[in-house]
């Protein structure tokens, strides 16, 4: 299956299968509003509140983040209170352990894409990789990238780097590339560790100009997300969101 090419107006310089980190960067970074369009504004504490969930949607709006990141309950609420914005909702799934059944994954990333979810984050089965049972991870991958792409929704593939080896990141990255991931993400953000840098570099060796590369999980600082864009992301996840483009200059 091949993914969506066109992933976002800011996620440029992709050129004939290589992308250009130092360009992508000073693009990025040049204002507090590119650096915004590459976040995705998250809120995936298990004990968020309606209330913390409508701030996370007017922060959104306000400086025009990526997406509204939330958990699949809020999914509906998130997509009324973003409607005719333009700053579509992005819900996670298979989360934040990857061991839900593939039948499972499938219906539930129909289910928020029938919600009007245009962006879905999974996290790979990460015991049948490290168990190497490659092609069941393709085939879960793939089964979900199905369901998101019939739908025009982008499909992000959350390795949890920090629970992997170095031959286990490079196989992942590229069997979620194949499966058809727009994005590889390196964390969920509950488990040992977040992104490196290291981690980023190492996945957008894999990437090349294939697919985009998201960075997530304890970036809370502009000096945070600058390492990350310099390594290779394209996009970050943060909580931060808002304190990070304030160091730039949003108000």
């Amino acid at each position: 299956m091949k993914a969506i090419t066109s992933i976002q107006s800011s996620d440029l310089e992709f050129d004939n299968g290589t992308f250009d980190s130092a360009a992508f960067t000073a693009q990025t970074l040049a204002n507090w509003q590119s650096l915004a369009s590459v976040i995705d504004h998250t809120l995936l504490k298990p004990e968020a509140t309606r209330t913390q969930v409508e701030n996370l949607c007017d922060e959104a709006i306000r400086y025009r983040f990526a997406c509204a990141m939330v958990n699949p309950v809020w999914a509906a609420t998130a997509v009324h209170l973003l409607s005719g914005t333009g700053v579509p909702v992005g819900v996670v799934i298979g989360f934040p352990f990857g061991a839900t059944l593939v039948s499972t994954l499938r219906q539930e990333a129909a289910a928020l894409t029938r919600l009007g979810a245009k962006e879905l984050d999974m996290v790979i089965p990460i015991g049948l990789l490290k168990s190497g049972n490659h092609h069941a991870v393709q085939h879960t991958i793939h089964a979900a990238a199905g369901v998101a792409h019939h739908h025009g929704v982008l499909l992000k593939v959350i390795l949890e780097t920090s629970l992997l080896t170095m031959e286990e990141k490079l196989r992942a990255s590229e069997i979620a590339i194949q499966a058809g991931a727009n994005f590889i993400k390196t964390s969920t953000g509950f488990s040992s560790g977040g992104a490196t840098a290291t981690d980023v570099a190492l996945m957008r060796g894999v990437a090349g100009g294939r697919c985009g590369v998201k960075a997530s999980g304890g970036i809370r600082t502009l000096a945070d997300v600058r390492a990350m864009l310099e390594a290779g992301a394209n996009r970050i996840g943060a909580s931060a969101s808002v304190a990070i483009v304030r160091e730039l200059g949003a108000e």
